[in-house]
Formats: C-alpha cells, structure tokens, sequence
C-alpha cells in the first residue's frame, strides 16, 4: 500500500460525511415533519416507528451484501468506488422524490428504496480503510473519518434546519441531494483504487444465509420477550386493579409490558443471534453480554433522537420544534464530540469497564432530567449529558469489544453485533412508536415521557450487564504510578 498523501484522508472519508448528514437531517428533523402531515396526529408516532423499522430491516439485509458484493467486484473503478456511486445517486433520487411525495405510503416506498441505496454505498464504504490504508497510518484515517462521521451532528442544527420552512423542507431535501452527490463525486474522482484481477474464491450465499440466521435470531428473542411482557402486564395489570381500579390497571400493565418487551427483546434476542451465529452463546458469555450492553445502549441514544421533535412540539409546545430539536442534536454532538476525543486517554488511564460503566449512568441521568424538563435550557441540560456518555461509549465500548472477539474471528463476531444491533434498533423505534401514542391518548403528551422513562431504563440495564463481562487480563489497563 502506499502512503496516504494529506487529502487521502479527506478524499476517502467525506461520504462519511454525507451519510451522517443525511441520518442527522432525515431522522430527527424532516422525516417527523413528513409523517405528520400525512397521517392521524394521534398515530403518527406509531406510523413514523413502523417507518423507522422497516428502514432498518431493509438495512441489516443490505449492507452486508453490497460489503460482500464490493468484495469480489472486478470493475475497472476498483472494488468500493462503483457501490459508492451507484449508491449516492440513487440516494440523492430518493431524497428528492421526498419533495413530491403526496402520502405516507409513498413516503414509505421512498424511504425503503433509499434505505436499499444508502447501504449500497455505506457497505462498500466500510471497505476503503481496510483496503488502501497503511496499517502505520490507520490510526490517523479512522479519527478522520470519525471526525466526519461526529461533525454532522454540529452542523445540521446551522445548515439543513435554517432551511427547513415550517412544514416545508423542500430546500432542506434539495441540498441533502447536493451533499451526496457532491461527497461521491470526490471519493470516485480523487481516491486511488487498484482493480482486482479476479474475483476472490468461495460464494457470498453462505455469509448472506448467516445474516438471516441472525436475524431469525433476533425475532426468536422477540417472541420470547413478548410472551414475557405479556405475563407480566397481566400481573401488573392484576394488582393494580385490586389498589386503584381499571382505567389505571390498563394504563400501568401496557406500561410495565412494554418496558419488559423492550428490554427483554434485546436480551433474549441478542443470546438468540449469538447462538445461531456462533453455534454456542455460553461459549462466549462476556462477549454475549457486550452486545447486550451495546444495543440497549445505542437502542436507547437513537430512538431518543427519533422521537425529540415530537416531544418538544407536543409536550413543552415550542414554535420551531424543529430548530429545536437540531440545537439539541449539536449540544449532544459537542458533547459526544470532546468526549470521544478524551475517552481514550481515560480508557488507558483506568481500563474501559470503567468507562462504560460510567457511560451508562451519565446518560441515563439526562435522559431522567429529559423527562422532567419543563424548558429549553433543561432540555438542552439533558442532551449535554447523553451527548457526553454517548462519547465515553463510542470510544470505551468499542476497544473492550476488539479486546472480547476470538482472535482470528474478529469480522464474523463484530458482524453478529452489527446485525443485533440494528435489530434493536427496530424494536426502540418500532415499540416506542406504539406505546407513546397509547399513552398520549390517555394524557396528552404523557407518552413522551413513558417512553422516554424506558429508554432511560435501557441504559441502566447496559450498565447492570456490563458487570457480567470479564475482558482479558491484558485489556484492562492500570492505573500509572
């Protein structure tokens, strides 16, 4: 390989941008605005979760192939750069058929079209560090690409959102489109990449059937949760009867249900994805309950984010929710941002246990104070604090994995958590959905916080996990003397 020149590390990760812009405009801000014009206001929550996880189905299944597929590819552009560009117009296509679209429906099929092209590039991108980076110098690429992957964050809030009108968001979906083609047009003109002579050996079906075992996984842990939830709403539902009566009854046993559904699906479905994908959980307990940890983790961060600007237009009733919910975006970014980059001298300093660990409660504890706030500048508070234990997560939580795969296993294992973690990522939204516009109905807005009050739950219940995971000796870092 040769040695990257200075814009290498411009030129190979700037899709990384356009793809966090895209996920920072879309999720929190303009695809909520979309929903909402075109559904039941008292369903739109459920409408926007089923939204949300079908993207993401359509993503687990996706994005593995097209690595795969780049892989193997013999194309005179190289391997990635063909996925990239094929990927990036389509997804530019799909934003701008989000101006004209008329319907939810159509909204949907747009939205899953370009859940198919997006991880048509993103799968390929992943490639281009592995593939042309020096090893002395991968350091450096991966804070690069870090650095655009947080930076998006920061940047919507003054960017994407002033061009938001109201329910407008045309401009915003216009300049989204710029944005991908722009960024492919500088990866495919200005990264270096050698053609393959031939394509690798070996076929690409057993690796793809592995993925589905996956997430038949996930889905098993999901049955099985849901019958749990389902006896232990009815015990709740039992004993509260007996104390307050029925209409609280019902309210206290969806609530209690729920929140065992939630938590029980990622548990039980992660043991499930791990089994199947590595033929024996109990073999790799530690490594089992970090992927537990990860997902309730991430399953908690994204789904707040998903559901902010309903939160801050319906329960603190703000004008411009939407500028709201890019401003809480940033100061979460920020936050995220100067603690990844002093996470890991702490990891060094007093291991990465530690670090997740803490990572847990601190933002358990804003997303606790989000429930409670009753203005901006709590909110904004409380997104500090989870942007800050969502940065000592990102770098901590990562460096423990790399230290818990088998050695000489590392892509098929991190490959499971990839796959689980997507899949929590549809029961957060898909759920949440559900259960907050139940609760609205009872009290307007209460929903919100139900929801809200779960997920903060789900972070604890990565920091109770973490304690079941034994690193390596050689992972945990002393303290200097």
């Amino acid at each position: 390989m040769k040695p990257l020149r200075w814009y290498d590390y411009i030129t190979q990760n700037i899709y990384w941008f356009a793809l966090s812009m895209g996920s920072g405009s879309l999720t929190p801000i303009i695809t909520p605005l979309l929903v909402q014009q075109f559904v039941d206001p008292g369903l739109k929550n459920t409408f926007y979760g089923v939204l949300r996880a079908a993207g993401l189905a359509v993503a687990i299944l996706v994005q593995p192939a097209a690595g795969l597929l780049s892989d193997r590819s013999t194309s005179r552009w190289g391997r990635r750069r063909p996925f990239i560009a094929v990927g990036a117009l389509l997804t530019a296509l799909c934003v701008l058929a989000m101006v004209v679209a008329r319907s939810y429906w159509a909204l949907f099929a747009v939205m899953l079209v370009m859940q198919f092209s997006t991880n048509i590039a993103h799968g390929a991108l992943q490639g281009i560090i592995p593939d042309l980076v020096p090893e002395g110098q991968r350091g450096r690429a991966s804070a690069a690409k870090s650095l655009f992957d947080l930076a998006p964050t920061i940047l919507v809030a003054f960017t994407i959102a002033r061009l938001v009108r109201g329910d407008d968001v045309s401009l915003g979906l216009i300049a989204l489109a710029g944005i991908y083609v722009a960024a492919m047009l500088v990866t495919v003109l200005g990264v270096r990449e050698a053609p393959l002579d031939r394509a690798p050996e070996g076929s690409v079906a057993e690796p793809l059937l592995r993925t589905l075992g996956l997430l038949l996984g996930v889905a098993i842990g999901a049955v099985a949760a849901g019958v749990a939830a389902a006896l232990v709403g009815a015990v709740a539902y039992g004993v509260t009867w007996l104390v307050a009566g029925a209409a609280e009854a019902r309210l206290v046993a969806v609530g209690v249900g729920g929140l065992v559904a939630m938590v029980g699906t990622i548990i039980a479905g992660v043991w499930a994805a791990v089994h199947l994908g590595t033929g024996d959980a109990r073999r790799h307990v530690s490594f089992t309950w970090w992927v537990v940890n990860r997902l309730a983790f991430m399953a908690a961060v994204g789904s707040i984010l998903s559901f902010a600007l309903y939160f801050l237009q319906d329960v603190l009733h703000l004008p411009d929710a939407k500028q709201a919910t890019a401003n809480l975006q940033a100061a979460a970014g920020v936050f995220t941002l100067v603690m990844v980059l002093v996470s890991g001298f702490l990891a060094d300093r007093f291991g990465r246990r530690p670090l997740v660990l803490a990572a847990g409660v601190v933002a358990a504890v804003g997303t606790f104070l989000l429930v409670v706030a009753g203005n901006v500048t709590m909110v904004l508070v409380a997104g500090c604090l989870i942007g800050g234990g969502t940065g000592l997560f990102y770098t901590a939580s990562w460096a423990l994995g790399t230290d818990l795969v088998p050695a000489g296993e590392a892509g098929r294992f991190l490959g499971i958590q990839n796959v689980a973690g997507a899949g929590a990522g549809i029961v957060g939204a898909g759920l949440g959905g559900v259960l907050a516009d139940f609760f609205n109905r009872a009290q307007p807005g209460s929903g919100y916080l139900v929801i809200f009050a779960m997920f903060g739950v789900c972070f604890l219940v990565s920091t109770l996990v973490m304690t079941q995971v034994r690193a390596r000796a050689a992972a945990v870092a002393q303290p200097a003397r």
